[in-house]
């Protein structure tokens, strides 16, 4: 018999990193009674930090997946949970898992409050449309501010939150949280051995008048999705029931206007059993998000209901490979169901293929399991040509769903095996990391053969570094970080290109007019308009110029980096009725490129990042001095808890190695994140240079 949906939650948490997302799914896991102990990150134990390179650091790289139970009120919810990156090099984790869930839990810290990895997450979950709920975390730590978080999240995310609890006390006189829905404070005690470490008790006395302000602003917050609440309100308070109050806050919650907020103390066992609570109570069921949207063969919209009954379609958002199975291909399940031993259609490949096993996973251990139907999350092994984003679907009922973008990488880096006989193993192991993780990508220099791997940062082309050599047994030499540069046009000019190559027999002929120039604002690649007209050219052989010039792009004029964007006009040309084919317009159309885009104005364009510092006031100078000598561009200063943080726009070709000097300058105190802002033009005397060693030789700089 199908599971009844209703009781099903596919939840993600997010954060900024050190906010506690891996030590509040611990907990999680925990008090649900999938582990018996609490791992810690600290001790490197955390079981959803299952790399190598998670326990080191003590930070999360990959998102893990696991299944657990939460009973509420007689019923048994079925609670799929991924825990996501805070680290910005990681961000991939993120927006991948959001494509994929019903509901987010956004974990902020107390201290902290609304800090900048927060608001990137935070754009994701809007993009997706993801309902969620906020957690303050480390309620107990100095400096602790549950209303200063709230006021943040208005502030910085334009959210709407709304507190259904308050905390009795903060720092380390946090002992628990007044629920706003009851009217109960519960009050918990540090005690890892049990589960139930709270007791209930009234509001303390100093906290009512308190406790009726907060009550009346969640009562009216709400009102808009239930007129007989807001009547009662100011009729009758006392006849409002919690029911009508819950079933209120999670229509508001599915629809987007509210984001519940409650508190805790997760490394202190405090708030945890309260948010799982909230979880099945506020959070939807893939019921509740409905049917999903996809395009058939024909390009024809069809959806398909979250249902076991309906033809199966799921969506592969993440590989993996695993030492001992292989290939992992973790799917969601949108509707239908899919059985182990069976074969699935591959909208993209348009190929089918068997699924050998199913698997539940918890961390990084597999579960087998017999089927996966409507509204589940699972792995699969046994997909020969399966890529992340792809549809998996009934042959018979054809669908494909919308895939997801990721960002380009900003930082490339050389690198090349110790040995000669590494040299394949190599390329196995750039093959399966690259399948694994869209935003790393690896390119081989046409010039000078290096192999070059690009990422999102200096610590994700570590990492893969690091994996190269603990799973794969590759030793590497790498060679000093390179910026990702781009070119663009910025003029617009015609041009006219002729390509003639007569050798014995048929030659080759073509003959172009073209205007070549910038896109269009908000568009990326390459725009090619057609205005040929009366036949000057053959409308079969458009498609080859068309495709010349997208080839071409991949090296600009100044130094053979890609241009991002380019508009194309071609407005007449002739053709010769022998010598003229495909391939001649193809060549002709990159020659035309190759001498046009010289005169169309070039520039070199350079990524620049969103800084963030925070720092004690002493070192701020220093901190904004060192900043000016990046070229860096200062947007903002404000006051945070006992810090100062600055906000800056930095060029990443300065920024290498730059924790370690912000170490140096403010004694290990300043903290410091950063991630990809936009493209903006190199200033002309660096640009000479930059343009003067990439086409003087592309130098091998690798450490012999």
């Amino acid at each position: 018999m199908a599971r009844d949906l209703n009781y099903t939650r596919n939840i993600g948490i997010m954060a900024h990193i050190d906010a506690g997302k891996t030590t509040t799914s611990e907990r999680i896991l925990f008090y649900t009674g999938k582990t018996h102990r609490v791992g810690e990150v600290h001790d490197g134990a955390a079981t959803m930090d299952w790399m190598v390179q998670e326990q080191e650091r003590g930070i999360t790289i990959t998102s893990a997946a696991t299944t657990t139970f939460w009973a509420y009120e007689g019923e048994t919810y079925h609670i799929n949970l991924i825990d996501t990156p805070g680290h910005v090099d990681f961000t991939v984790e993120v927006e991948r898992s959001l494509r994929v869930l019903d509901g987010a839990v956004a974990t902020f810290c107390a201290v902290g409050a609304v800090e900048p990895q927060s608001e990137t997450v935070w754009r994701q979950a809007d993009k997706y449309k993801v309902p969620r709920i906020a957690y303050v975390n480390k309620m107990d730590r100095t400096g602790a501010d549950y209303f200063n978080v709230i006021s943040e999240m208005r502030e910085k995310l334009g959210a709407n939150p709304v507190p259904i609890a308050l905390p009795i006390g903060s720092e380390e006189k946090f002992e628990g949280i007044v629920d706003l829905i009851t009217g109960k404070a519960v009050i918990f005690f540090d005690d890892k051995t049990v589960r139930d470490n709270f007791v209930i008790k009234d509001v303390p006395a100093d906290m009512v008048d308190e406790v009726t302000e907060w009550r009346g602003k969640l009562i009216e917050s709400i009102a808009e999705y239930n007129d007989d609440l807001l009547e009662k309100f100011f009729d009758n308070p006392e006849a409002i029931t919690e029911d009508e109050i819950v079933d209120t806050i999670r229509k508001a919650t599915i629809g987007m206007s509210i984001t519940p907020m409650m508190c805790g103390s997760s490394f202190k066992n405090k708030g945890v059993q309260y948010l799982l609570d909230a979880i099945v109570r506020f959070l939807p069921s893939p019921l509740d998000k409905g049917s999903v949207q996809g395009l058939d063969d024909n390009a024809a919209e069809v959806t398909r209901e979250p249902s076991a009954k309906e033809p199966f379609c799921g969506l592969v958002f993440k590989i993996a490979t695993d030492p001992y199975v292989g290939r992992l291909a973790f799917i969601r399940a949108y509707s239908g169901k899919l059985n182990a031993g069976s074969y699935t259609y591959n909208s993209r490949s348009d190929k089918k293929e068997r699924v050998a096993r199913l698997y539940q996973m918890h961390s990084n251990k597999q579960n087998p399991i017999e089927f996966v139907e409507a509204g589940d999350i699972c792995a699969a092994v046994g997909f020969k040509d399966l890529r992340t984003g792809d549809t998996v679907c009934d042959e018979k009922y054809p669908i494909t769903l919308e895939s997801m973008s990721f960002p380009e990488p900003v930082i490339g880096l050389a690198i090349e095996p110790k040995t000669q006989k590494d040299l394949d193993k190599l390329g196995i192991a750039l093959n399966k990391l690259s399948e694994e993780d869209p935003t790393f990508t690896v390119k081989t220099d046409e010039v000078n053969g290096q192999t070059v791997i690009s990422g999102m940062g200096e610590l994700h082309l570590e990492i893969i570094v690091d994996r190269l050599k603990r799973e794969f047994g590759v030793e590497i030499n790498q060679g000093a970080p390179q910026v990702n540069y781009k070119e663009a046009l910025t003029g617009t000019i015609e041009h006219r290109e002729v390509f003639k190559k007569q050798t014995g027999g048929r030659g080759k002929f073509a003959d172009i007019i073209i205007s070549i120039g910038p896109s269009d604002e908000g568009v990326t690649g390459l725009q090619f308009v057609d205005q040929v007209k009366g036949g000057n050219i053959p409308k079969e052989f458009i498609p080859a110029v068309e495709k010349g010039f997208k080839e071409a792009m991949a090296n600009g004029p100044l130094a053979g980096y890609p241009v991002e964007s380019l508009k194309v006009i071609l407005k007449d040309g002739s053709f010769h009725p022998v010598d003229s084919d495909q391939l001649s317009f193809e060549i002709c159309a990159r020659a035309a490129f190759r001498h046009a885009s010289l005169k169309a104005k070039p520039i070199l364009m350079e990524p620049i990042m969103s800084l963030e510092v925070v720092t004690p006031e002493e070192n701020m100078g220093d901190v904004i001095g060192d900043l000016n000598k990046r070229r860096g561009h200062i947007t903002g200063m404000e006051s945070k808890a006992n810090a100062r943080s600055v906000k800056a726009k930095v060029p990443l070709s300065e920024q290498f190695g730059y924790v370690t000097v912000l170490r140096t300058i403010s004694s290990g105190r300043a903290t410091s994140t950063m991630e990809f802002s936009h493209f903006a033009e190199v200033p002309t005397n660096l640009a000479k240079e930059i343009i003067e060693k990439s086409s003087g030789h592309k130098q091998n700089n690798l450490n012999e």
